[in-house]
């Protein structure tokens, strides 16, 4: 399994926030540049960058600094929050960022989305669906930051866009996600039964070094984490199984 670490950007800082709740952030002391510095050391071979800004205002509100840190090619970058168009895409991807990350986009706007997928290739594009489950533990999606409830499955998302060659898809359960809980085991091992084909990435919950095992051991190919990372609640040791360069 791959650990990709993850740096929420807003207003040019690092920040993390608690179920996605813009009135919940940790706001943190370590810039962007040093973040990747430092996971790069650790042997990280990708980034997970999002534009915290972008994804509750629907526009990159981070551009210039995560163009900056794409152009070091220090580590790939997959980069998300606010992508809502293909110039966007093209702009990212000209600027060095490895793979895009769609979210709400790939919920409003799916034949759009679907036409990407087939332009740009299904290596250059990572769908993220993030869900809360209802009560009959259904994953329902939410977009917008995580502000707008929607009725569609994270199960109905993918199938519409298998056909049209998705491959790397980033699921987020939002009531886990900064609140250092645990992932939800379940969830990853359903989403890889129904889609095996799929290269998952499980994000939401990691705490711990046991967390990162217990994914790896459900066959979840990649896993993002944040918190944990940036509070450094992980041992190196613990971390290293993970990490491709170190």
């Amino acid at each position: 399994m791959l650990l990709i670490p993850s740096i929420d950007l807003r207003g040019g800082a690092c920040v993390r926030l608690y179920q996605g709740d813009f009135a919940a952030e940790t706001r943190y002391q370590l810039s962007a540049h040093e973040l990747l510095a430092r996971y790069r050391a650790l042997g990280a071979s990708w980034l997970h960058i999002v534009d915290l800004d972008g994804a509750r205002d629907g526009a990159l509100g981070n551009q210039t600094l995560i163009q900056t840190l794409a152009s070091q090619r220090a580590v790939h970058l997959q980069v998300g929050g606010g992508v809502r168009s293909a110039s966007v895409i093209e702009q990212l991807l000209q600027h060095g960022v490895e793979r895009v990350v769609i979210g709400s986009a790939a919920v409003e706007r799916r034949e759009e989305v679907a036409q990407w997928l087939q332009g740009y290739g299904p290596e250059r594009i990572c769908l993220a669906f993030d869900v809360r489950l209802d009560t009959l533990e259904v994953p329902r999606l939410h977009t917008r930051g995580w502000q707008q409830a929607t009725a569609l499955s994270l199960w109905q998302a993918v199938d519409g866009f298998a056909q049209h060659g998705l491959r790397h898809v980033l699921c987020t359960d939002i009531e886990r996600d900064g609140a250092l809980a645990g992932p939800n085991l379940a969830l990853y091992a359903e989403a890889l039964r129904r889609f095996p084909q799929i290269q998952w990435q499980a994000s939401g919950g990691i705490a711990t070094g046991a967390d990162l095992s217990a994914l790896a051991a459900a066959g979840v190919p990649a896993a993002i984490s944040g918190k944990a990372l940036l509070e450094e609640r992980i041992s190196v040791g613990e971390l290293q199984p993970f990490l491709p360069n170190a």
